[in-house]
């Protein structure tokens, strides 16, 4: 005996539905790990941005580091480019460069094309 699978087979209609909802979960449990991890952090301008909004856009900066960050700016000035954030303790080269794109300085709403030394 053979079974036929067509279109309105019943065990291809269950097996369509099972693949259907497959694909549900699995993009249901991507997206929090996207959001967790700043895949749609936005720019942040470091010179006029307060700690919160500064934690919040950039990855791997907590509220801690953020709250550094500030505290260097009024303590020192404006930064003059991204990599000005090196001077804080805890932001690497690592840090720098997966924000690099979402850093701004100076107000201006630009992104900082500063070449390392």
């Amino acid at each position: 005996m053979s079974v036929q699978f067509t279109p309105g087979n019943s065990q291809t209609q269950r097996g369509s539905a099972r693949l259907r909802r497959s694909v549900q979960l699995l993009i249901c449990s991507l997206l929090p790990a996207m959001c967790l991890s700043g895949a749609w952090a936005g720019p942040v301008d470091i010179n006029t941005a307060d700690a919160a909004t500064i934690a919040k856009e950039l990855q791997g900066i907590g509220l801690s580091k953020a709250q550094a960050i500030v505290a260097y700016r009024d303590k020192n000035g404006s930064f003059k480019s991204a990599e000005d954030l090196r001077k804080i303790k805890g932001i690497g080269a690592k840090t720098l460069e997966r924000n690099r794109s979402n850093i701004r300085t100076e107000g201006s709403g630009r992104a900082t094309t500063d070449k390392r030394n």
